[in-house]
């Protein structure tokens, strides 16, 4: 349990810091300025860095620590309804961003913006979570800073199949985005949490179930197993599709 408790220490504090930066960004900058840049780069980096080490949890927690699946099928939960309430609007996924454009809610310059910022902040995530799993906090963080530089990716089926997988998950997503997008937040977030926990529990063995191109690349992309050609049609063109 020493691990999980590291790992949760770790969630906590990855809230905490970013939730700090959206204050200090939202104090100093432009409303325009934060909408657009910084509150998707942060909420980016959040989430980044969140998925990065509940990856670790999923990859080494049932033989390093004896997690279930309902451990972290709950987890899973809990950290998207934490998401969901403090994202404070951000998307923190490309796909979403090109919707808001095709849906004529955003401008191509503001677009183009928030997938930077997107891109920025999930590689932040990259490199501070990194840094934190060199520290060896836990044995799951030793394991995982070995085990680094040598990944594996999580494409675990065929291309097709796994574009296919991407691109029903991405479908199901958006579709509840748009079916709740005037609900109220307190049915919105519990609703979204519960989708991605059952996509990640059906769709999971096979592709992860990201359909987040900025997740997926800071996750997977790189990792041996399968081409960055294959990586990026499964974890792009399919959520795209």
């Amino acid at each position: 349990m020493a691990g999980l408790n590291v790992s949760l220490s770790f969630f906590f504090a990855t809230f905490a810091l970013c939730e700090a930066a959206r204050r200090a960004s939202k104090a100093l900058l432009p409303v325009g300025a934060y909408e657009v840049f910084a509150r998707e780069a942060v909420g980016a980096a959040q989430l980044g860095a969140c998925c990065l080490e509940m990856r670790t949890l999923v990859v080494l927690g049932p033989w390093a620590g004896g997690f279930g699946p309902d451990l972290l099928l709950t987890l899973l939960f809990l950290l998207f309804l934490a998401h969901g309430a403090t994202l404070d609007g951000a998307s923190a996924n490309p796909t979403v961003s090109l919707q808001e454009f095709l849906m004529a809610e955003a401008s191509l310059p503001g677009t183009l913006l928030k997938l930077a910022a997107q891109g920025l902040g999930v590689q932040a995530a990259c490199t501070l979570t990194r840094l934190c799993w060199a520290w060896e906090l836990s044995d799951l963080h030793l394991l995982q800073s070995l085990m680094a530089q040598s990944c594996s990716s999580t494409l675990r089926t065929s291309v097709p199949h796994g574009a296919l997988v991407e691109a029903a998950c991405a479908f199901c997503f958006h579709l509840t985005l748009l079916h709740l997008r005037h609900r109220s937040p307190a049915h919105r977030v519990p609703a979204v949490a519960l989708l991605v926990t059952i996509t990640a529990y059906a769709a999971g063995p096979l592709t992860s179930a990201f359909f987040n191109p900025a997740l997926a690349a800071s996750v997977t992309f790189g990792c041996s197993g399968h081409t960055l050609l294959e990586h990026t049609q499964v974890y792009c063109l399919g959520p795209l599709a």
